[in-house]
């Protein structure tokens, strides 16, 4: 067992008895000082908290005449857990029930040899994993979430107040944004830390300014493991979304004016896939392809006799609401058939493509974008996977092509959410996700609604609340909304209400499943999905259902 141990010049005589005293039962690591001369508790602190945040030590020692000052000092630090003890019981307790690892010690209040003792006695506690004390730690480090954003309590209050409100809304509802997800902690810390301080126009290496390595360093981590996660040639991870990621694809290889074949947005692809209200639509002559009418699933015959037809410079594949696997093998044929830059945006499913959840259009394309939020959980923002071969068009068309600096506090949390994707459990996790909209998706049909497609294969599904029960996706929407259920009205193939309206409803499991929730609780949020629907103007439904909604998510807090 290794300990990290400092002082400042009042604690500096115990601190050298301690390490002398246990150097011959534990690794031990001693921060300073090293003499009585005036020195700043908090320097000596940070030392020793950043070595049990890191895990560096398995627990720290902090000593100086109070206790009081390093105690405060080292609690400022996410996973230290400072306490200030002066007996041995009370060295024991903070170990067990709060999960202490740093004992603050007050060298002016006990003896050099009572402090080895309570130093002794927090070593050899285990904490105590019982649900009732990890609930509390639980808690005790969170802290609400509040305390990510509390200097902004004096800074800005009215700008706190908005965070806290989201963060209240996150806590108490059910979130079935298809295209949302809540990111980690440690996402969160990258993309609000000091790297936003930084212009790094240009890449790793290559940058018009000066005093760059530390964002090269972060920026590089990103791409490299972007690479390793999806199995790419080359990574771009400046775009600031997806849009611009699409963007960066067209600029590096088509003209204005080339024809893209893409799926049109009304059968569920995206606006800067060719929507004419988009840049993509205004600048570039696009062809779209559909669904079939009979199985509202892509029909790759049609799409490779108007690939044939038209010889598009790209044809385009993925999609914004496409409850379906999509056959990238099939697509990859019809390209080489046609001649055409295969390009697929998996925006949508990049977390369950990562996680093995569904197969990876990598190997097939020549371009591959994406968010990293949605399924990902990242940060919101965009990134391009290629073949080596167009690496130096892309970033050309990325910088200087499109965009300036690029934002390297959200690259850096990208770099974080790619080393999570990287561990088993987030492996589970996209299987899961699959699983829980499989369940809530066949609850919800069970009670005789009518499912685009029949059903899905991901993270969404398409209700289509129109020829079902009459009423339209904007007042669906609403209904659920106010029943503490978050979904968003959204158009179905061929609909037949304006997009304003539409006729159906979105439903996505990615937020829900991030939360800890499985089966069971999707069968529960289907009946109340269906209860609301069944009773579009009775308030007393949306009232109880709001109730035990919140009531549900209280045990499932967000990360």
């Amino acid at each position: 067992m290794k300990i990290s141990i400092g002082s400042d010049h009042g604690g500096v005589e115990l601190k050298a008895l301690a390490v002398s005293a246990l150097s011959g039962e534990f690794a031990i690591d001693d921060k300073g000082p090293f003499d009585r001369d005036p020195c700043d508790y908090p320097d000596y602190a940070v030392k020793v908290a950043l070595d049990v945040a890191s895990g560096a030590a398995d627990f720290g020692v902090l000593i100086c005449r109070s206790g009081i000052g390093m105690s405060m000092a080292a609690n400022r630090f996410q996973n230290v857990r400072a306490a200030l003890c002066h007996t041995v019981d009370a060295a024991v307790l903070s170990r067990q029930h709060n999960g202490a690892n740093v004992i603050c010690i007050a060298g002016d209040s006990v003896s050099g040899e009572y402090a080895l003792e309570m130093i002794r006695a927090f070593a050899a506690t285990p904490v105590d994993e019982s649900e009732r004390h990890a609930r509390r730690r639980a808690k005790l480090e969170r802290a609400g979430r509040l305390s990510d954003a509390s200097g902004l309590l004096a800074a800005d209050p009215e700008v706190f107040a908005a965070i806290a409100a989201q963060t209240a809304q996150e806590d108490t509802e059910i979130n079935l944004i298809a295209s949302e997800n809540t990111s980690s902690r440690a996402c969160r810390e990258a993309a609000g830390s000091v790297l936003m301080n930084k212009y790094a126009e240009g890449y790793p290496g290559k940058r018009w300014y000066s005093g760059c390595v530390p964002v090269d360093a972060a920026e590089e981590l990103a791409r490299k493991r972007a690479c390793e996660l999806f199995g790419a040639e080359h990574a771009n991870v400046q775009p600031h979304c997806g849009s611009a990621a699409n963007m960066a694809v067209y600029f590096a290889t088509i003209k204005p004016g080339d024809t893209i074949l893409s799926m049109s947005l009304d059968q569920g692809g995206h606006l800067s896939h060719g929507s004419p209200v988009n840049f993509s639509g205004k600048i570039y002559n696009i062809v779209p392809y559909t669904v079939n009418r009979e199985t509202e699933m892509l029909d790759y015959d049609e799409i490779e006799r108007l690939a044939l037809e038209i010889k598009p410079k790209i044809l385009l594949t993925g999609a914004s609401a496409y409850p379906r696997k999509i056959d990238f093998k099939r697509v990859r044929e019809i390209c080489d058939k046609a001649g055409c830059i295969m390009m697929v945006d998996m925006a949508h499913i990049a977390g369950l493509v990562a996680g093995g959840a569904h197969e990876s259009p990598v190997p097939y394309a020549d371009f591959v974008t994406t968010t990293t939020h949605k399924t990902l959980g990242g940060p919101r923002g965009g990134m391009v996977l290629c073949k080596e071969k167009w690496a130096k068009a892309l970033d050309s068309a990325v910088f200087p092509g499109m965009q300036g600096g690029p934002l390297e506090n959200i690259i850096a949390a990208k770099a974080v959410v790619f080393k999570e994707w990287m561990s088993e459990e987030k492996k589970g996790y996209a299987q899961q996700v699959v699983k829980n909209c499989q369940v809530l998706c066949k609850t919800v049909q069970d009670r005789g609604y009518r499912i685009v497609s029949g059903g899905t294969d991901n993270h969404l599904f398409l209700v289509d609340v129109k020829s079902t029960k009459g009423i339209t996706g904007k007042e669906a929407a609403a209904a659920l909304d106010a029943a503490g259920i978050v979904v968003n009205k959204n158009t179905i193939p061929y609909d037949t209400e304006s997009p304003f309206k539409t006729s159906g409803i979105r439903v996505g499991t990615a937020s829900v499943t991030t939360r800890g929730m499985k089966e069971a609780e999707m069968i529960k949020i289907g009946t109340w999905i269906a209860d609301v629907l069944d009773n579009i103007a009775d308030v007393s439904v949306q009232e109880r259902v709001k109730r035990e909604a919140k009531e549900l998510v209280a045990g499932f807090p967000v990360p």
